[in-house]
């Protein structure tokens, strides 16, 4: 199983969109591990929205198609509390 997913970040009000093909904690744990990269700022990442695609590619695809949006309203309206996916490992 793959994953197309939103982290948050609240004292950077920021997201991350990315995709992973491994678990959505073990990709958690990278994202707040001492590392380089967009992510290492702060860790305070949080998942707040997934999508759940049984290839690589359809999940990459729909990061892609959510990076085009560009847009903080659409992604805030993809994840509104009432649209969250629960996953079974949180």
């Amino acid at each position: 199983m793959c994953y197309f997913y939103i982290l948050f970040s609240k004292s950077l009000d920021k997201y991350y969109i990315g995709h992973s093909c491994e678990s959505l904690q073990e990709r958690l744990r990278k994202h707040l591990s001492n590392h380089k990269g967009f992510t290492a700022k702060t860790k305070d990442w949080t998942i707040i929205y997934f999508e759940p695609f049984n290839t690589k590619s359809e999940a990459y695809k729909r990061e892609r198609e959510v990076k085009a949006w560009k847009s903080k309203y659409k992604i805030q309206n993809l994840i509104k509390p009432s649209d969250k996916i629960q996953h079974p490992d949180f």
